[in-house]
This record gives C-alpha cells, structure tokens and sequence, in this order.
C-alpha cells in the first residue's frame, strides 16, 4: 500500500450518510493518546527485515476528523519529530480545524500530501452502503468471496492504526471498533510485512459484516440515514448505535444476483471516486 494511516480520533464534526468509519453510530468516541501514537509511528519507522529505511510509503493522520482531537498540534509535532522527511508524513481533513492550525499543518505536511475533502457540497457525493452486509445482500457465497478477494478497498485505500491495533483495512478497523471486536495485530515494528493470509482472521471476521466489495448503487453522502442490511441493524442495537437510536437508518433485504453485479460493473461502479477531493486548489478524483 502507499499509505497507512494512523486513526487518531473517530470523532467528527460532520454525520455524513454512509461514513466509512461509521460516524454516529459509535456509542464511545476514541482520542488516541500521544504514547500510542508514538508506539504506532514506531512501529511504521523502525528498520525491519528487507525494509532497513522500515515502511517504504506514506504515514497518514486520518480520523473522523483529526483537527478535532485536542492535541492535533502536538501530534503534528511528534510527527515531524519522529518522520524527519516531510514528504512521507500525510493529512486527511475535511477542513473543520484549518484556520486554527494552518501554520502547524503548513510545518508538518507538504501541500501535494493533504487531502482536503469538505463534504460541505449537497450537490456532489455518494458513499458506498458499507454497512449493507455481503453476507446478507449476496446469496451466492462462493460469489461473494470472489468480490471480498477483488475489494477496491484493499487495492486503493489503506492499512490502518487504531487504539485496538493494527488491520489489514481501514473499514476493518472502524468495524471492529463499532462490534466491539477482538482488536487486531499488537501496534510493533514489522507488523504491516505480514502476508495477506496471515490476516485472514481479521478478513473472516469483518468482510462478510461489509459491503464495500459488493458493486451497488451508492447512496448520497448528505442523505439523513445510512443503509443498513438485517444482521447489522441487530449488531447495531446491540452495540447501542447513537444513530440507529434516533431512527436515521433504512432497512434494505435487497439480494443482488450475479447479473445485477455485473450489471453495477459495466455502469462504471468506482466507489473509491465517490465525490471530488481538494488537494492544494485543485480539483482531483481518487
């Protein structure tokens, strides 16, 4: 992968439908304390075997929103403490703190690596229903692991640190946040080398409970609801889920057929490109 991020913070400012990290349906919000976050910047730096300069990529601060947690300037300043070239150093916001903390955002990340995205726009933006589940929404089982195996977020997007570990999958980790999981690798040097079947576990336990890999329609990112399948309405009860509390769900048995799949694919089904990214002024799609 290019990047892993380090999720410092699963608050927000914003409540978009559809969220990736699931916001508003987390009963307990997280802010990553220094330490874990020095141990999890450790763990990505130090020289392993075959990698003597350790994690070859980009290491990102992503939430929620990062410039939410309280100690946002500190953490950018461990961050150029402990990755001296700034150009392997990453930001992900969608604004909320810009002009509090330009000038240490400015020392800390080079512009080409801040990926700005505002979800300010109501006319743009769909999310992909992740919290439609595989295992409800294609019968095909056999199908549904050949999507799991080919999933876009696994290609494009990023490996990720969280208060509970180290996961293979950002949404992974936000999934097993929100069931209140088993956590996932211990946060120490060397972890992202393994080899994808050694992460197996966490792929079982949380690709089956997500859409992602499933070609469906999106839904609009400002919607007042998020899309939800049946046994994930019931793991959401169950963990107390804020959002499903205040009814701000829609309850889809939709089964796609092989044909209705292949059908999204041949639309131009491009999840990972679900509304424009401000990168420095310009427009660009990821």
């Amino acid at each position: 992968m290019p990047e892993i991020h380090i999720e410092i913070t699963n608050g927000c400012n914003l409540e978009c439908s559809n969220c990736t990290r699931h916001i508003g349906h987390h009963k307990k919000i997280f802010k990553m304390d220094l330490e874990m976050i020095r141990k999890a910047v450790v763990s990505l730096t130090e020289p392993v075997a075959g990698f003597p300069q350790g994690f070859p990529g980009t290491i990102g601060i992503m939430g929620g929103e990062p410039t939410t947690h309280p100690q946002f300037a500190e953490i950018c300043k461990l961050f150029q403490k402990l990755i001296p070239e700034k150009h392997k150093r990453q930001l992900w916001t969608d604004g909320w703190g810009w002009e509090k903390y330009k000038a240490v955002i400015g020392e800390t990340f080079d512009p080409d690596n801040i990926i700005y995205n505002s979800h300010q726009d109501t006319d743009v933006g769909t999310h992909q229903p992740l919290l439609v589940a595989a295992e409800d929404c294609v019968e095909d089982k056999e199908l549904m692991w050949r999507l799991i195996g080919n999933c876009w977020v696994q290609w494009r997007w990023s490996a990720s640190i969280t208060p509970k570990g180290a996961f293979f999958c950002e949404v992974a980790a936000s999934l097993d946040w929100l069931f209140n999981g088993p956590g996932g690798f211990p946060i120490e040097p060397g972890w992202w080398v393994r080899e994808p079947n050694e992460f197996m576990d966490q792929v079982e336990r949380s690709c089956t409970k997500c859409g992602g890999a499933v070609p469906m329609p999106g839904e609009s990112a400002h919607a007042d609801y998020d899309l939800v399948s049946p046994s994930n309405l019931k793991r959401l009860q169950d963990a107390g889920s804020p959002r499903v509390a205040r009814g701000k769900y829609k309850l889809t048995d939709k089964v796609f057929t092989k044909e209705e799949i292949q059908e999204q694919i041949k639309k131009g089904w491009a999840p990972y490109s679900h509304r424009p990214y401000r990168v420095d002024g310009n427009l660009v799609r990821f």
